[in-house]
């Protein structure tokens, strides 16, 4: 597979425009509260007709300080105590999703995710994983993929070794930025020892895979600071890294008003740290897997994708598509059979759903078979950037340029542009195309006229 990316600034710059990430399809703007938590249970039940393992999510959504760039769904506090009574929420959602799901039906994907997962005390630590086990059938052979974001400063002593001997092999560690004007800017002050030596004992103890997620598009970062970056990130040789786009939408996200928008890179700066990231990282060996990832030749992500196995859900890339996700704890969303359903977001309200006996379940949507069907398009053109028409027509007994025939017709100008190439066989994303995948899988967006759709988004790069 070819994994060559082209940096074409004049290209960019004409399809600069606001668009979904495509973590799911319909997106979340489409999430309705029809669909509540009588329907979830109802598609839960017929999820079990298939047999097929499940993925479990849980948000842990506390922070011990906020970063100002944060646009994650957390509660920021020193009080440590506030824990228990989510957790002990957590234990009761466990156990009424359990009854949902056959016990047959093995987790071969588990992540934690925030927010903060090591706000939580070690004997919290223990006891998750316990209630987890006793709720769903895990692993017990290492073969899952059980994850776990990491804030380096909430992993001191020995977090790591017990985090490996709850069984998770995986982690991701926030970095955005060691240069230390930067840190202060978005409130994030992280040492390049401390971070350094939390991926070194990940290593010592046996984890699997180590990445790194790093924001570009902060106060104060240039190309050569940003350039300095990567360079010591590379000294450690990660598996994997996640490289982001900084989106200011401080009108969204509260904290993001405390960062003073004269201090950002101009847009230009923007795409030159961009270019100089994917050209380093490719140089350095790397392959620009897509959306912001890049990944070693050996990693499992791109193995994935070369056989055409990737699949994308909340948690960005996947090599899990035959799961069933159920998502835990406040704000998370699952995805069982066709459907997409999100928990309550407050405290408040997700504590009053557990405590009265019910899921949190608030809202999500049902997919029709249309959905169904442009969701695999959109999620074979995001992942493996070319789509066989003869396969999708097979899988979904259409004859695709006839019920495609308008987004066809739209994808000329791209064609013409150099982004991708369309025959009888194939569409085909081109080198200068990859970068801009997100405005190409919108054009089987049928959603994305709605009014409910505008200004939903972010900037696509």
């Amino acid at each position: 597979m070819d994994h060559s990316t082209q940096f074409d600034l004049e290209l960019i710059a004409k399809y600069d425009q606001s668009g979904p990430r495509y973590t799911s399809y319909p997106t979340a703007v489409q999430f309705h509260d029809g669909f509540n938590e009588d329907e979830y249970k109802r598609v839960a039940r017929e999820s079990n007709q298939t047999g097929n393992p499940l993925s479990l999510y849980f948000h842990i959504p506390f922070c011990d300080t906020v970063c100002f760039y944060c646009a994650c769904n957390k509660v920021a506090t020193k009080d440590r105590s506030m824990a228990a009574g989510y957790l002990e929420r957590i234990y009761k959602e466990l156990r009424m999703q359990s009854e949902l799901f056959d016990s047959s039906r093995v987790v071969t994907q588990l992540h934690w995710g925030g927010g903060t997962p090591t706000f939580i005390s070690q004997d919290e630590m223990r006891k998750l994983v316990a209630q987890t086990r006793r709720a769903f059938t895990l692993l017990d052979d290492d073969s899952g993929e059980y994850s776990i974001e990491i804030d380096p400063r909430e992993a001191q002593g020995d977090t790591i070794k017990l985090l490996r001997e709850l069984g998770f092999n995986r982690m991701s560690l926030g970095v955005q930025d060691f240069d230390p004007k930067v840190q202060k800017a978005v409130n994030r002050i992280q040492s390049k020892e401390e971070t350094l030596g939390v991926l070194q004992k990940a290593r010592d103890e046996g984890f699997r895979s180590t990445s790194i997620d790093l924001i570009y598009g902060l106060p104060f970062q240039s190309v050569e600071s940003f350039s300095s970056t990567l360079d010591q990130i590379l000294e450690v040789d990660p598996d994997r890294l996640s490289v982001f786009n900084y989106a200011h939408l401080p009108e969204r996200f509260k904290p993001q008003r405390r960062i003073n928008e004269d201090e950002l890179p101009p847009p230009q700066e923007k795409l030159d740290i961009l270019q100089m990231t994917i050209d380093k990282l490719s140089a350095a060996g790397y392959v620009y897997v897509g959306m912001d990832h890049f990944a070693k030749p050996n990693d499992e992500l791109v193995l994935a994708q070369q056989d055409g196995t990737l699949y994308r859900n909340f948690q960005g890339y996947s090599t899990h598509a035959d799961c069933d996700l159920v998502g835990l704890g406040a704000t998370s969303i699952g995805m069982v059979g066709p459907s997409y359903a999100q928990n309550m977001r407050s405290l408040d309200e997700y504590y009053q759903r557990i405590d009265s006996d019910r899921l949190a379940v608030f809202r999500g949507v049902e997919l029709t078979s249309d959905d169904l069907l442009r969701r695999d398009v959109i999620t074979r053109l995001i992942c493996h950037f070319s789509l066989s028409l003869a396969d999708v027509e097979r899988r979904w007994g259409i004859v695709f340029k006839e019920y495609f025939g308008n987004e066809i017709e739209s994808l000329q100008g791209m064609a013409a542009d150099g982004l991708l190439s369309i025959d009888d066989s194939e569409i085909k994303v081109m080198p200068r195309g990859r970068l801009l995948i997100r405005n190409i899988c919108m054009q089987f967006d049928a959603y994305l006229s709605s009014k409910q759709s505008q200004g939903s988004f972010s900037k696509v790069i």
